[in-house]
């Protein structure tokens, strides 16, 4: 009842997971992608129906290194926080909480380990580095422009570096997809930062 007066609208997406799995069925990274892409047919569904625009969730952080799913996830036609940092967004919420009568945001939003939800026990450690150590390096490659040695001497672990530069080169894909957002970064994705998607193109290596 509580929900329904908040306009909260609940559907299990496990009926609809199945039918899919029936007629092609798949497994790994690919049948975690299924779970994101129907709840995304389903917020592009009640857009279409009712009309509202569907916001991208996504954070600059996980754009930058392509953490999203496309047509799951990253749906949307505009992007509220698609320039703030992941850290940044924890700082802006934990703000946002102090300023008000009432926290606006749910603690376990901001304490509970960041996870994509698409398997048991999943969380986003297990894909990426901390997200304190992620911003850093993608604040010094991107906004920086600096190359992976100039990152590296500022102490950071070579073979993290390398990783996340990869992540950010082969994500060029998504990004050129992506919704546009309101920007807050010195270097933009889509605005001032701009790069092929042509393949063996490797701008930051050296």
């Amino acid at each position: 009842a509580d929900q329904a007066k908040l306009g909260i609208l609940l559907l299990a997406i496990a009926p609809m997971v199945d039918t899919f799995m029936t007629q092609l069925p798949v497994d790994g990274v690919a049948a975690e992608n299924v779970q994101a892409r129907i709840r995304g047919q389903i917020l592009m569904a009640i857009s279409n129906q009712e009309g509202p625009l569907v916001l991208a969730t996504g954070n600059r952080t996980e754009v930058a290194v392509g953490y999203s799913t496309m047509y799951g996830d990253s749906v949307g036609g505009y992007a509220p926080i698609g320039d703030v940092p992941k850290t940044l967004v924890w700082e802006l919420s934990r703000w946002r909480n102090q300023v008000g009568t009432t926290p606006a945001i749910p603690e376990g939003s901001i304490t509970k380990p960041p996870s994509a939800e698409l398997r048991p026990d999943q969380q986003d450690s297990d894909s990426l580095p901390p997200y304190d150590e992620l911003d850093a390096i993608i604040e010094a490659l991107i906004d920086r422009r600096e190359n992976m040695q100039q990152i590296i001497a500022r102490g950071f672990e070579p073979g993290t570096v390398a990783r996340v530069v990869g992540l950010v080169e082969r994500a060029e894909w998504k990004r050129h997809q992506f919704a546009h957002c309101t920007k807050i970064s010195p270097v933009t994705f889509g605005v001032e930062y701009l790069m092929p998607s042509v393949h063996h193109f490797q701008p930051r290596s050296s």
